[in-house]
């Protein structure tokens, strides 16, 4: 790549490359669509071409994963999105480029682009190319206002009222709904708001007594450690006035007041039993226990399964673990701090429910707090944690910023990792440098790519620093690595060295199952086989499973941090939809 694109302006440029993107694509000729590519250059597809998330990297790859779509889905009308961010010069993980929003159509509906062009031989040349699907024609979203182009003027005196409808509509009495949605925080019910705006019949179901009791029921300092600006869910912003950080509780209860704002249809104390897929009528076959202790069978055509990548706590077989004399609780039902006021704790695993946890103790007045370190760990501030949210500092709009984001094929999401966790690791170095002291054991990812692609890979081994790693440096908050100890007993641990570690409290913050594993225990082995991994990258650095269709039909899964759950709540309701139109299979 030679650089930048000079002597012509951004938007000059942009047009031009679309205008010769829109006549390749018509040609069918992978020679001309492959000569639009840079040397360098990755397409992230989101449903508008393949019907799937598919990352696609080198032009003559590119040109032959697209040529064969063209004449089933006819894109057409390339143009510069009217109303958003214009074309500008950015630098994108190091790379000088011009980024661009692009619209066009295809035969299933309006489609948004990103392109990000650099220059090659003094000719305009991607570098990046994403495209996502948009709506299906004939089925927009009604949350864009069209919704009330259709006005009752009647009024239905003596008939169903709003209360009447809904009510009937939650209590399924006399049908099944299309979706069932295992999981009601904010993967579950972002789902649910997207499918119930697109007249998909949906009910999410829910253990818990209320929505939102996942979250209450976690230890009791816990906050978001994201903040507010990245995080609001599907057509309902958080309030302007609302903390950097969401307690736990203020987001609990806002699930409920959403639930209840979108018209979503919630069962709480409801449970996902069993179920088996019937092939003959492409329907799923599930039992749902009721909180008074009736059963319910249904059959409906998906499930998703939106019970978070944490889902039921890991309780590890510890050698001696049961004959210790003292209370054993996983992190996520540990309560407060002040409950061991005086007491001895040790906190098995250094992650951010690890450090929380010990930190929490610690300030409450527990007589002493022992962090208890099984692998290296991934420590960041939690300043510098909010690094990958920069886009969402630029002066352009909320929606806009959601599109950006999604627009990075992995190669340079994770060039973009490596060099935020490269000033990460700058910034902290005083920190850092005083836990290494102490003897604790850092990591920065694999290939240093950083926390957030150590999330997306398993699911944590990090923790953004609010307070805890200045403790653990000054001795407040006790180190010792697992390795060392023998084992468990009556007082406490049993270490290498014949010493005894004594406690009072032994929290294991110890992680959890993936939705995978709750999926084959619900659901049997044979389903279990054919979901294969769910979580962690395949080849071609999209999620394994989630979001986009899994080896079982019928079966989904929706996960991670709100804003994910935010911008693909949409990518997966569209699949459904369309599946349910008979527009893809």
């Amino acid at each position: 790549m030679d650089g930048i694109l000079t002597g012509i302006s951004a938007e000059a440029a942009t047009k031009a490359w679309l205008d010769d993107f829109e006549a390749a694509l018509t040609s069918g000729e992978a020679a001309r669509i492959a000569a639009l590519f840079a040397s360098e250059c990755h397409w992230r597809d989101i449903l508008a071409f393949t019907w799937n998330l598919r990352t696609t990297s080198g032009a003559a790859s590119i040109a032959e994963r697209m040529v064969p779509t063209l004449a089933r889905m006819a894109p057409r009308n390339l143009v510069l999105a009217a109303g958003r961010t214009p074309p500008r010069r950015v630098q994108r993980a190091g790379t000088e480029a011009t980024e661009a929003i692009f619209t066009f159509e295809t035969s299933v509906g309006p489609c948004n682009g990103v392109v990000r062009l650099v220059s090659e031989g003094g000719q305009p040349r991607a570098w990046t190319l994403m495209t996502t699907l948009d709506e299906i024609r004939g089925h927009e979203d009604p949350a864009n206002g069209k919704r009330w182009q259709n006005v009752d003027w009647k009024r239905n005196f003596g008939g169903e009222n709003w209360l009447d409808r809904r009510n009937k509509a939650r209590a399924y009495a006399d049908r099944d709904p299309a979706v069932l949605v295992v999981g009601a925080a904010q993967a579950g019910l972002s789902v649910a708001a997207r499918l119930t705006q697109l007249g998909v019949d949906t009910l999410v179901v829910d253990r818990e007594a209320r929505i939102g009791d996942s979250w209450r029921r976690r230890y009791h300092a816990l906050t978001l450690h994201n903040e507010t600006r990245v995080n609001h869910l599907p057509y309902m912003p958080f309030p302007r006035s609302w903390p950097v950080f969401i307690p736990k509780d203020m987001l609990a209860n806002w699930f409920e007041i959403y639930a209840e704002a979108m018209e979503l249809n919630v069962w709480t104390q409801t449970e996902l039993t069993g179920g088996s897929w019937d092939e003959a009528t492409q329907r799923w076959d599930v039992t749902l226990k009721r909180g008074d202790g009736t059963e319910r069978r249904m059959q409906p055509r998906h499930i998703i399964f939106a019970n978070g990548v944490s889902t039921t706590p890991v309780m590890p077989d510890l050698p001696g673990l049961k004959e210790f004399g003292g209370e054993v609780r996983h992190s996520s039902s540990y309560g407060s701090g002040l409950d061991w006021k005086g007491k001895r704790a040790l906190v098995l695993g250094t992650g951010t429910s690890g450090h929380d946890v010990a930190q929490d103790l610690c300030v409450s007045g527990a007589a002493e707090v022992t962090l208890i370190q099984r692998r290296p760990s991934l420590v960041v501030s939690l300043k510098e944690a909010q690094a990958p949210y920069a886009l969402y500092d630029e002066d352009i709009s909320f929606e806009d910023c959601d599109l950006l984001a999604t627009s990075f094929p992995f190669p340079i999401y994770r060039r973009s990792h490596q060099r935020m966790t490269a000033m990460n690791r700058a910034a902290d170095r005083e920190l850092l440098e005083g836990l290494e002291r102490r003897g604790f054991r850092l990591s920065f990812g694999e290939d240093d790519t950083g926390w957030q692609i150590m999330y997306l890979k398993r699911g944590g081994g990090y923790y953004f620093d609010a307070g805890c790693s200045q403790m653990i440096i000054d001795g407040r908050v006790g180190l010792m690595q697992f390795d060392d100890i023998e084992r468990f007993g009556t007082a406490g641990a049993m270490m290498k060295d014949g010493s005894v570690k004594p406690a009072d409290l032994i929290v294991l913050a110890t992680g959890y199952e993936g939705q995978a594993a709750a999926a084959r225990r619900l659901l049997g082995d044979a389903v279990g086989d054919r979901i294969g991994r769910v979580w962690g990258f395949d080849e071609e650095g999209e999620l394994q499973g989630m979001w986009r269709p899994t080896g079982q039909k019928g079966l989904w899964f929706h996960a991670g941090g709100l804003a994910q759950c935010r911008i693909f709540s949409k990518v997966l309701a569209l699949q459904i939809k369309a599946r349910e139109l008979g527009i893809t299979a």
